[in-house]
């Protein structure tokens, strides 16, 4: 099913700069909603993406709202990803248009692989409005064939819980490096989703499939969510 055909779904258009045009978004809202997360999309992929609107179905589904992004470059049909101020401006953006749209709902952010990260570099930054905690669906934390934790040396500096939903045949983020990183970091929670890679795709020979991975992110980002909601 598309965007455009799903209930509750709408499009905001989202002017990050005055010097760029506006981006898209997509908000999904079921009626029933008791939690809002805003999304940033991977660098290879945009927020139409098969990932992307399977996870905000399964979200949906658990009484998520979500609201999604395109980052200036996936809007405007590049390959190469926005320098990181664009991006970090763009991930702030979205969550005060979220703040708007879902006013009244606990609010969570963060997203795919490099879309998750840019939501962590922003926050370490600078808190972002209204947000209770990050969720990671696949945090980069080195690339592929380079071990190394760097990327993750700003997440100390975030004020709010984490959740990091990792495969553990994740090429992007070795779970004996990830591991000892999220356990030094006081209100953050690792969750392993076994035989899947960094795209949560699971090899037939696991006995699961796709659907049930992705099904398996969704049920932990909710339980999660309502966690987070029941200790403030």
């Amino acid at each position: 099913m598309s965007d455009q055909e799903v209930v509750g779904a709408s499009q905001h258009p989202l002017r990050v700069d005055p010097s760029q045009r506006p981006v898209s978004t997509i908000l999904r809202r079921p009626a029933d909603a008791r939690w809002g997360v805003v999304l940033a999309h991977g660098a290879g992929a945009g927020m139409h993406h098969h990932f992307m609107q399977s996870l905000v179905d399964g979200l949906a589904a658990h009484r998520v709202a979500s609201l999604r992004y395109q980052f200036p470059y996936m809007e405007a049909g590049r390959r190469r990803p926005d320098g990181k101020p664009l991006l970090l401006a763009t991930v702030r953006a979205a969550v005060a248009l979220a703040n708007t749209l879902l006013d009244g709902l606990p609010l969570f952010a963060g997203g795919k692989s490099m879309g998750g990260r840019m939501t962590s570099l922003a926050a370490s930054a600078e808190p972002l409005e209204g947000i209770s905690g990050l969720v990671f669906y696949g945090f980069p934390l080195h690339p592929a064939g380079r071990s190394g934790t760097q990327r993750g040396d700003h997440l100390g500096d975030i004020d709010v819980p984490l959740l990091f939903l990792q495969g553990d045949r994740d090429k992007l983020a070795d779970l004996e490096l990830l591991t000892p990183v999220v356990e030094r970091l006081p209100r953050a929670t690792l969750q392993v989703i076994e035989g899947a890679d960094h795209s949560f795709h699971v090899l037939k020979r696991s006995g699961r499939t796709d659907a049930e991975a992705l099904s398996q992110l969704a049920e932990v980002s909710v339980h999660w969510f309502e966690r987070q909601c029941r200790s403030t």
